[in-house]
C-alpha cells in the first residue's frame, strides 16, 4: 500500500479503498489474510483505531470477515461482488464524464484503442508493505 494520503478523504476511507483496490487487482485473493491492524498502524503511523475502523468498514460491507483469535479475511465472494458494484458505479458516474470528454476532443475508436493498447497493464501496481514477506512463513 502506498503510504501517501490524501487530504480531502478521511485516512479510515482511503485505508478502505486502498484494500478493495488490493482485492480487485487481485493482490489480496479470497481467503487472504489481511495485514494485522498493529502491523498497518505501525507501517504507516497511524492510530491502531483509525485502521480498525477502514478494517470495520470492510467487515460491514461484508467484504472481510473476522476470525476470533486469526484476525481478518478476504471474504469468499468479494472480489465479485466489488466488480459487479463498480462496474456499475464506473457506468454510472464515471463513464458519462468519459464519453463527454471523449465527444469534446473529438477522439476516434481507433485512438483511443491505440492510446489503450499503449497504456500500462496494472495503472496501480501494489508494493508489499515493509516486512511482509517475513511475515508469509508464519
Amino acid at each position: 500500500m502506498d503510504p501517501q494520503w490524501d487530504n480531502s478523504l478521511p485516512i479510515y476511507r482511503q485505508l478502505r479503498d486502498r484494500v478493495v483496490a488490493m482485492i480487485l487487482e487481485g493482490v489480496l485473493k479470497e481467503g487472504d489474510p489481511l495485514p494485522s491492524v498493529r502491523n498497518v498502524a505501525a507501517d504507516f503511523r497511524l492510530n491502531p483505531l483509525t485502521v480498525l475502523k477502514g478494517y470495520q468498514q470492510l467487515v460491514d460491507e461484508q467484504l472481510v470477515e473476522k476470525r476470533r483469535g486469526l484476525g481478518m479475511f478476504v471474504s469468499p465472494g468479494a472480489r465479485k461482488a466489488l466488480l459487479k458494484d463498480e462496474r456499475q458505479r464506473f457506468l454510472e458516474e464515471e463513464w458519462p464524464k468519459v464519453y463527454q470528454t471523449i465527444q469534446r476532443l473529438g477522439l476516434s475508436s481507433e485512438e483511443l484503442l491505440r492510446a489503450g493498447k499503449a497504456a500500462p497493464a496494472a495503472p496501480f501496481p501494489a508494493t508489499p508493505a515493509k516486512g511482509e514477506q517475513d511475515d508469509s512463513g508464519n
